[in-house]
């Protein structure tokens, strides 16, 4: 199961115990992924859309607990795609006007459907409530990338008004969601991984958090242990380099001008470094008649290549 069928599977599961919050989780699945249909004769039926039995099954109960409903439930198969889809349906228009005077989709007095916007901001007023909506919101029309390829949380909306009222509700705790458009739909999404973290927090999804807590602290600890093996290559490389290059510098000083023409401290430096290419400074200077500190090598080896330069300008040679 992927890890966004497994945060899905997980708020399936989970029930509110009061009622104002099962009625703003019902208002977000029928909002998202149900339709609201009107007859010749004004009478109202729903029916709530899945491709996933279990959130599915949640709507069946979710209606069932908050309004004493009992609702029908049929499926379709597409054998040419290989998928099942599932609707939850409410087909008495007692039980629809019901439900949709209770998510403030239909006035009180059997007004018209309201249009002018996508959820009635009353039903998710206090936190808990919009805790419960956005559980709705995520079952319905959410998804989740595997966090251990990248990080990405999204709610797909139907209409602009849909995602900037979701947006809305998640930025209300301190996260900074987004909205792009993507073909007919426009999506709120969440990108960074401590922000995902957070909105598993507000969903409640606690069993899901701790799986991507443990995702991202392994990812951390690989990062790290990378960046660490980056940097000591790069040392490593550049220590070796300049070990090359200090042994060519000295092998054409003594094929030059002969180590007898030299100071007898740089001699001995020169000697330390062709019989021990693969030291550092600091065990070249221990090698030393006296020992001589690191920075004390450096300065010697350093003066060594000077003076191969300079030999080779004199004789016309290549820097």
């Amino acid at each position: 199961m992927s890890f966004s069928g497994k945060v899905r599977e997980e708020l399936a599961g989970s029930m509110s115990s009061a009622r104002h919050c099962r009625i703003a989780e019902t208002a977000a699945f029928i909002g998202l992924c149900g339709t609201v249909a009107v007859n010749s004769f004004e009478q109202y039926s729903i029916k709530i859309h899945s491709e996933n039995l279990l959130v599915a099954r949640k709507v069946f109960t979710l209606i069932e607990k908050t309004f004493n409903i009992k609702t029908d439930i049929s499926i379709r198969r597409n054998i040419r795609k290989g998928s099942v889809s599932y609707s939850v349906v409410v087909k008495r228009h007692e039980d629809a006007l019901r439900i949709l005077q209770a998510i403030k989709m239909v006035g009180e007095h059997q007004d018209d459907l309201e249009n002018h916007r996508a959820f009635s901001p009353l039903v998710f007023q206090q936190m808990c409530c919009r805790r419960a909506f956005l559980r709705g919101a995520f079952q319905a029309a959410g998804s989740m990338s595997d966090p251990n390829k990248s990080y990405h949380f999204e709610i797909v909306c139907s209409t602009p008004e849909a995602a900037e009222q979701i947006r809305a509700v998640i930025c209300s705790f301190d996260l900074d969601a987004k909205i792009v458009p993507r073909k007919k739909n426009f999506v709120v999404y969440l990108k960074e991984g401590s922000q995902i973290v957070d909105i598993l927090n507000v969903m409640e999804a606690h069993v899901s958090l701790l799986e991507l807590e443990n995702v991202r602290v392994l990812k951390e600890m690989r990062n790290s242990v990378n960046r660490k093996v980056n940097c000591e290559t790069a040392n490593i490389n550049k220590t070796v380099s300049a070990a090359v290059k200090q042994v060519e510098d000295i092998t054409y000083l003594r094929d030059t001008i002969g180590f007898e023409n030299m100071p007898e401290n740089l001699v001995e430096a020169a000697l330390a470094r062709l019989e021990n290419p693969d030291a550092t400074l600091k065990e070249l200077g221990e090698y030393l008649t006296p020992p001589v500190g690191k920075s004390g090598m450096n300065h010697r080896l350093r003066r060594l290549g000077e003076m191969a330069d300079k030999v080779r300008q004199e004789q016309g040679g290549l820097l």
